[in-house]
């Protein structure tokens, strides 16, 4: 209760305009409770290892809502979008709103045919809730990046490889803009502005998934700058970075881990001074903070910036899986002392590396 009255304290200060002190915050959430993003007012959304999504704010807790899992929150926090069960058991995109069932989407043409039990699931929504992207299949033969508005239903975003799919990770607050990965078969990150796909290239061509942008699109970050050869495509370990004016430029790791580890920046701040991510290979993971650029592990971070016993006794800090807009909130998950949990950190008043 301590940390939730803290926390309360901090985002009151930060929504209000008042200086916080200038030192980082970590709460850490309950076993089992994995975050994903987290809105404007404080709303943290995620899913439980038990299974079914959940919201959690500092004067509630975490408050179990059903389905399979939230993976995003508008910003007033009036919207989450994720995963649901219909009643076959199959799994598809959904919207939850306060007080009411989870609203199923369904697939990219009506009747569609689930791929075991998988016929849609949600990645992320615009910043009003309104525009919701993902991945569709119908059949284990076709799986299509797809974008959903009230207005249009779910639409196939295609592929530009036949015979291969895409997939939507992430798309710009105001919903303009989708990005994702082409299967080529490498994941080839992507783009797509008014339903056109188009390719990023990094310094050596093919670069791997764009995972996140922000309002309008203008920077998009992702993972892999550079798919180094056929036997070991993942041996330069850096994440990147693409902004409208410079193209894509690679995003050092703190250090280089022998192994397939890649660097993974998955979501950012407005302005992309403030990036978070991971330096991983599978569940052997730990959180990376990009600040201006430059790369620290939060564990690191924490510890030389207010918190001296942050992540004590955990195996690994895992993932940054969501930053706010201003970048001084972020949320993530890792391995606990005892189960996978998540945690918040909010970061001092003008973080720098």
């Amino acid at each position: 209760m301590k940390g939730l009255t803290l926390l309360a304290l901090a985002l009151c200060a930060l929504t209000s305009g008042a200086r916080a002190e200038d030192k980082a915050l970590l709460i850490e959430l309950p076993d089992g409770a994995l975050p994903r993003q987290i809105s404007s007012s404080g709303m943290v959304v995620g899913g439980l290892m038990t299974g079914g999504g959940f919201y959690w704010m500092p004067t509630t807790g975490v408050i179990y809502i059903g389905g399979k899992e939230a993976d995003s929150v508008s910003r007033d926090g009036t919207a989450i979008t994720g995963t649901a069960f219909d009643n076959r058991n199959v799994s598809q995109a959904a919207i939850w709103q306060r007080a009411a069932e989870w609203r199923l989407l369904g697939s990219i043409v009506p009747n569609a045919q689930p791929c075991d039990e998988l016929l849609s699931s949600s990645y992320d929504s615009s910043d009003d809730g309104k525009v919701i992207v993902g991945l569709a299949w119908n059949g284990c033969g076709i799986a299509r990046a797809f974008r959903w508005e009230e207005s249009t239903g779910m639409v196939d975003l295609g592929s530009t490889v036949q015979g291969s799919g895409s997939r939507a990770n992430g798309v710009s607050g105001d919903g303009k803009v989708v990005v994702g990965w082409q299967d080529t078969p490498l994941r080839w990150g992507a783009r797509w502005v008014d339903g056109a796909q188009q390719l990023f290239r990094g310094p050596s061509g093919i670069i791997g998934e764009a995972h996140a942008a922000n309002r309008d699109g203008s920077i998009i970050v992702g993972q892999t700058c550079e798919f180094s050869s056929n036997e070991n495509p993942f041996a330069n370990q850096q994440a990147w970075i693409w902004t409208a004016r410079d193209g894509v430029q690679c995003l050092p790791v703190p250090r280089v881990r022998p192994g397939n580890f890649l660097g993974l920046a998955q979501a950012l701040s407005e302005d992309g001074r403030i990036i978070g991510g991971a330096h991983t290979f599978g569940l052997e993971s730990e959180a990376i903070l990009w600040i201006d650029r430059e790369p620290m592990y939060l564990k690191d971070y924490l510890r030389a910036n207010g918190v001296p016993l942050a992540f004590e006794g955990w195996v690994n800090t895992g993932f940054v899986t969501g930053v706010s807009r201003d970048g001084r909130v972020i949320v993530g998950q890792g391995a606990g002392p005892r189960n996978f949990k998540g945690y918040i950190v909010i970061l001092p008043s003008g973080a720098k590396s």
